[in-house]
């Protein structure tokens, strides 16, 4: 008698459907015939977990399976939902039918025979032609270059095609010869239980070609390491992060494939005084009580030298002023953010007796000190300020 599903996989049946690829994953691997060679249990147990991933994984199966069990198969609920067209149940156990699986699989391959599943899914080979490999440049600009857009040069390592056999890998100029281990496809198949794998040709290193007389400059790689100044355009208004892209200025392809690409990863130092949020800058001033008071327009020092900012009279602590036009450029665009100036208001430490007695007047007015004799005189003024 055929065992539940659920308890095959041990999960519910409320379960996601990541969490039972998750176990069919880990029980796959646990039972796989390569892992368990000889043994007729383990091998029981893994036809067992293929034939429950396949059911509980496919949505309808699951519906079919839930409503009528095992009976489904044998077309209890009407069409055998288990079956193909032609009436025989699909739990066959070669690579070639597991379509709906491939991506547990590859990892599978991956845990068990070390391969990458780039390469068993590399298809025929006459893809030995690599694609040159992606570079990653990181660089310090200041906060002013990345308001007006620069031009800078890095000096970077990489691989280049090889000026001594024209990228051929080969000493005399021949052309290369087709790998006799893989007969040209660069992959070799192997059969491992009920699977067959494709792996990558170890003779020629997935190439599908050999050569009979490698460049000494190369070693037959077709490659060598230099170093390369390209020149990068930064565009005003990058920020902190931002990555550019310069197509094929990355490693050298193999056997004339196109080459990788550089992405140059832009940072770049906070000015003091300066904070940037998106494309708006945020910066603080501070003016005397009287500046406040009365009003005035003020230089407030930004990244590309001033900008005249008005203080409206009766500003009071902890004001912010948005100046528009007068942040960060936008990305691409025209248009700039804008500059948000906080006030704060400075007190004096020490003032002489003209300016004391000026003040001391302005309070008079304003009703500050009491209207009372003894706080009137002369006597009061000198004693407080003494």
């Amino acid at each position: 008698m055929k065992r539940d599903y659920y308890e095959v996989l041990g999960v519910t049946k409320t379960a996601p459907i990541d969490e039972i690829k998750s176990a069919y994953r880990k029980l796959a691997l646990k039972y796989h015939p390569d892992k368990n060679p000889g043994d007729k249990t383990a091998e029981e147990k893994f036809k067992e977990i293929n034939e429950a991933y396949e059911v509980l994984s496919d949505a309808q199966k699951k519906q079919q399976y839930d409503t009528f069990g095992h009976d489904a198969a044998s077309g209890a609920g009407g069409e055998n939902p288990f079956s193909s067209q032609s009436g025989q149940t699909q739990y066959t156990y070669t690579s070639g039918n597991f379509s709906n699986m491939g991506d547990i699989f590859g990892d599978i391959f991956g845990d068990i025979f070390g391969g990458s599943q780039s390469s068993s899914r590399r298809g025929s080979g006459r893809s030995a032609q690599k694609r040159g490999q992606d570079l990653r440049y990181d660089v310090d600009i200041s906060y002013l270059e990345a308001m007006k857009g620069t031009e800078i040069s890095i000096d970077i390592p990489k691989k280049e095609a090889c000026s001594a056999c024209s990228g051929t890998g080969s000493k005399d100029g021949s052309a290369p010869r087709q790998c006799p281990q893989c007969r040209g496809t660069g992959q070799v198949r192997y059969s491992q239980g009920f699977f067959q794998i494709n792996q990558e040709c170890l003779q020629c290193k997935g190439k599908g070609t050999t050569i009979s007389n490698p460049c000494a400059e190369c070693r037959g790689e077709g490659t060598v390491k230099k170093r390369k100044t390209v020149k990068v355009k930064i565009p005003m208004g990058v920020d902190e992060g931002t990555s550019l892209k310069v197509s094929g200025s990355g490693n050298a392809g193999t056997n004339g494939a196109p080459s990788g690409d550089l992405y140059v990863v832009v940072h770049m130092k906070q000015p003091a005084g300066f904070k940037r949020n998106g494309d708006d800058l945020y910066t603080e001033i501070s003016v005397s009580f009287s500046q406040a008071a009365i009003g005035m327009e003020y230089d407030v020092s930004v990244l590309e030298g001033h900008v005249k900012v008005k203080i409206p009279a009766g500003t009071q602590p902890g004001t912010t002023l948005r100046v528009r036009e007068q942040g960060f450029p936008v990305l691409g665009r025209k248009n700039r953010g804008n500059l948000y100036v906080k006030i704060n208001i400075s007190v004096p430490k020490s003032m002489n007796d003209a300016q004391k007695r000026a003040l001391f007047e302005y309070s008079k007015s304003m009703g500050e000190i009491p209207n009372d004799a003894k706080y009137q005189n002369e006597t009061f003024f000198k004693k407080i300020f003494s």
